[in-house]
């Protein structure tokens, strides 16, 4: 039997996720999970991953008999708290080639672009009002230093006959950013927006309809490997043929996964409503940014014009945990309103209405994991999204649900299901290096907005951050880009 750590309640809620309950006034009026059930497949997780396993499920097999297990409500987690940045898999490119060989890797960049459009087209067939936008990505530069940070991976595409990127000019960066302060940069074309929270209770609403059976306020306490597996909540047990764990940074408490991915938490912060001052500006076009900072900032407006900025890779998890400080300090929202006010100093007036925050499950790479934790194959897990969930969750969906029915196609015979190819160093080196490693970056990082290099010693304990979170962008909440295959957003 395995003890699965406690997922506490974050204080705060996202803005994402009160703008979704208030629209939604019965959500927390939810019955857990009581008594025993028997199930086909539980899934465990209520985020993106876990709710498109269970969609994806009953689309290959309607008969079946799914349960989906929430610790607290859909989208109260990762799905609901992040930057809502829907990006594909084309910065990462370098990165998919090294890992997966040529085909396999373009295959999979044109179905994680594929996949940002079908996110659409998913909620326009279902009327989930999730704010969708398709108007790119920009990836910028800040200071003169970070120019040509995206260079790696835009080549990787360009070499490929692959348009997934515009070159512009730095005027053309600083009038769509609605900033000076950006000086150079490229325009991915397939990027979009979503709220967040919105999302992911579309997609709940859409798996109770297709008849998921969804237990919320049900935390899974402990995950029994017997035939077939059980989960256990404080409340009841579901034993199933397939459990699919869908936990995110959670997972990485489980002995199998603690060096697989870290926790790392990601802050948010948001502005009042000011649509006549981004029109003033000219940040009209709905284009989500990111700089090219390690400790990234992502930023996009929102619906009803407001700013929703955020930055990465604050707190980090010992042995896996993830601790209350995951979900927010007022000292990391401080920084992330800073980051802010210096890329749109004419807003400094504007207040900061909501600050909130969560954890990122990062993996060595920067590329998700998935695989299955037992020797039967009737336990299997995705996580490492490192960021980048929004869109690719889509896929993962896809291949969870085909491995958990033991399919042969090209989702579960991906290499992608071969379970981990590079792993973090056992503890306590990776969490005492961590920390020296982050205030490396953050002194390397303060030099260089200055405009000027670090010494030699910041520089070379920065370069020691793990491969993907060397410079690059972001996009949907939170993390640290790369140098290799450019930004890793984050999906806290």
């Amino acid at each position: 039997m395995t003890a699965l750590q406690p997922i506490h309640r974050a204080p705060k809620r996202s803005l994402w996720l009160e703008e979704a309950l208030a629209a939604e006034p019965d959500a927390e009026r939810v019955e857990p999970l009581r008594g025993a059930h028997r199930a086909d497949v539980c899934v465990v997780g209520g985020g993106y991953t876990g709710l498109w396993t269970a969609l994806r499920l009953k689309e290959l097999d309607p008969a079946l008999d799914v349960v989906l297990l929430e610790a607290n409500l859909c989208g109260s987690g990762a799905s609901g708290r992040n930057g809502g940045f829907a990006l594909s898999w084309w910065p990462k490119l370098s990165t998919l080639v090294k890992l997966f060989g040529e085909a396999e890797a373009l295959r999979l960049g044109h179905a994680a672009e594929a996949s940002v459009a079908e996110l659409g087209a998913f909620c326009l067939k279902h009327g989930i009002d999730a704010h969708f936008r398709q108007a790119g990505w920009l990836w910028t530069a800040t200071t003169p230093l970070h120019l040509g940070a995206w260079e790696k991976g835009v080549r990787a595409c360009e070499e490929r006959g692959i348009a997934a990127f515009a070159r512009l000019t730095p005027e053309e960066v600083a009038t769509r950013a609605g900033s000076p302060i950006h000086v150079g940069g490229v325009w991915e074309r397939c990027a979009a927006t979503v709220q967040p929270a919105l999302l992911a209770r579309g997609l709940r609403r859409v798996a109770v309809e297709r008849g998921v059976r969804v237990y919320e306020r049900s935390p899974v306490t402990r995950l029994e490997r017997s035939s077939p597996p059980i989960v256990r909540t404080p409340g009841g047990a579901v034993a199933a043929e397939k459990v699919v764990l869908a936990t995110n940074a959670w997972a990485a408490s489980l002995p199998e996964l603690r060096r697989v991915i870290v926790p790392l938490s990601s802050d948010m912060v948001a502005t009042a409503p000011m649509p006549e001052r981004l029109a003033a500006m000219g940040w009209t076009g709905g284009e989500c940014i990111t700089d090219s900072r390690l400790m990234v900032h992502y930023y996009r407006t929102t619906r009803d014009g407001r700013i929703a900025i955020g930055r990465g890779s604050g707190a980090l998890g010992y042995l896996g945990r993830v601790t209350p400080t995951f979900d927010g300090d007022a000292r990391r929202a401080a920084v992330v309103e800073r980051g802010l006010r210096r890329l749109y100093p004419t807003v400094a007036d504007v207040p900061v209405t909501h600050a909130w925050a969560g954890a990122v499950d990062r993996s060595e790479n920067g590329v998700p994991v998935f695989g299955r934790l037992d020797g039967a194959g009737r336990i299997l897990y995705g996580v490492g999204f490192s960021g980048n969930g929004v869109a690719p969750s889509v896929l993962a969906g896809r291949i969870l649900a085909s491995s958990a029915l033991d399919r042969r196609d090209e989702w579960s015979t991906s290499p992608l299901t071969r379970g981990p190819l590079a792993r973090f160093p056992p503890e306590p080196i990776r969490f005492l290096g961590g920390l020296v490693v982050r205030m490396a970056v953050g002194r390397k990082e303060e030099a260089e907005q200055a405009g000027h290099q670090a010494d030699a010693l910041t520089r070379r304990l920065a370069s020691l951050a793990p491969s993907g979170m060397q410079k690059g962008g972001n996009g949907d909440l939170a993390e640290t880009p790369s140098a290799n295959d450019g930004p890793g957003p984050a999906s806290v």
